[in-house]
């Protein structure tokens, strides 16, 4: 049976983490609860894991999977039905569990596969050159570039036309608020936001079983297996989880990435040499998602501790990414590091389904930026965003040279 500690200095560790403060470097707060031990206790009674190991086995334990939604209520979140923005997660492959998760996986794997994203490449590189062509003097990078980018690919993806798609970068930013805090101030913006979303997204799939195209929303309206398909919820609810969670990881990996090279220009030659290697060593290193969670959903032993039903458990996926029993000194960036395989993307049934897509855009994106942007520099007046989950900025302010 492995030890679980709880003490005065992990709740203080794990407090420091819920400040801006303790955000804008939380490497050492992991560090510190690593060696502290491999399961710690929160003051709530959630079981926090740290080390790498342990990690990977809750991510890849299927006994282990979302809050079911009965439990919803215990959460302070009895009315989340009500509420399009927290409908649309909770329905979604990022809330439910087996078989429906199993079950709409399968459908949506089948239609959202490597060649369809491998597809995107042409166009990918030229939203890319027309998002560089924008970028003169100092701007902010996340509203030139890392934000409007996979919101761009996604449409693309889904088939919408180009000149609908402005609209939506503000109606995501305001709907995937709800992924870091739920509250009646966010929710007065993301409700609406993602009421908007799925109307519109109702409209298009509406139009695609008359006219079908070559796109994800015409292989998600017609793609059929054993008798099965998605059911018109199904298809909006997975249409809209592209747009409000999709995109979070690519922003947030192209800001940190961003930071993390212009800190090392030494590693350039290296991201030019092999950037689907380099992309793996930035995720690993700061990754944008920082921790993951878990429910057990039946009694289950992993790596030595045995979970009850109900019992709740948050993976710390950004400290695992900087164990030394997994990689050699971690904090480090090396893009010559060979084996850099982290869990910033998640594991087991829950293993983000765009993670072939973010890698994408970040292999094309890196790489050109600095081909064609050799002076890009960092300018004063970064804002950290406030989230202990997503790890990125709210703005990033860069000078072009």
């Amino acid at each position: 049976m492995a030890d679980i500690v709880e003490s005065r200095e992990v709740s203080a560790l794990l407090e420091e983490l819920t400040t801006l403060v303790g955000r804008e470097d939380p490497y050492g707060h992991y560090a510190r609860l690593r060696e502290i031990g491999a399961f710690v206790r929160a003051d709530d009674g959630t079981l926090i894991v740290t080390r790498f190991a342990e990690c990977a086995a809750v991510a890849r334990d299927h006994k282990l999977g979302k809050m079911p939604v009965e439990m919803l209520a215990h959460a302070g979140l009895a009315d989340w039905a009500d509420h399009p923005a927290l409908y649309g997660y909770f329905t979604s492959l990022l809330g439910i569990n087996p078989p429906d998760h199993t079950r709409l996986r399968r459908l949506v794997s089948s239609s959202f596969t490597a060649r369809r994203v491998q597809a995107l490449r042409p166009a990918t590189e030229r939203m890319i050159d027309g998002l560089i062509d924008e970028m003169d003097g100092t701007v902010d990078f996340v509203a030139a570039f890392a934000f409007p980018l996979p919101c761009n690919v996604i449409s693309e993806l889904l088939g919408i036309p180009p000149a609908d798609r402005a609209q939506f970068q503000h109606l995501v930013s305001d709907w995937s608020a709800v992924l870091d805090d739920i509250t009646p101030e966010v929710l007065s913006k993301a409700n609406p936001a993602a009421r908007a979303v799925r109307d519109y997204l109702a409209g298009l799939a509406a139009e695609r079983r008359r006219r079908p195209r070559e796109d994800l929303m015409s292989a998600l309206v017609g793609h059929e297996e054993a008798g099965d398909r998605l059911t018109e919820d199904e298809l909006l609810t997975m249409a809209g989880l592209l747009f409000a969670a999709g995109f979070e990881t690519t922003t947030n990996l192209l800001s940190n990435g961003l930071v993390a090279l212009l800190a090392h220009p030494e590693q350039l030659p290296c991201l030019f040499a092999d950037p689907a290697s380099a992309v793996q060593e930035l995720l690993r290193y700061d990754s944008p998602v920082q921790n993951i969670d878990r429910t057990a959903l039946e009694t289950t032993t992993v790596a030595g501790v045995t979970f009850q039903p109900g019992d709740r458990i948050v993976a710390y996926t950004g400290s695992a990414n900087r164990d030394a029993r997994r990689f050699p000194d971690p904090d480090r960036l090396d893009l010559r590091r060979g084996d850099n395989t982290s869990l910033s993307f998640g594991g087991g049934m829950h293993y983000c389904l765009g993670a072939p897509m973010a890698k994408l855009e970040a292999e094309i994106a890196f790489p050109r930026l600095f081909e064609r942007l050799p002076n890009l520099k960092r300018a004063e007046g970064a804002q950290r965003r406030d989230s202990l989950t997503i790890r990125g900025f709210d703005t990033l302010p860069v000078t072009t040279g």
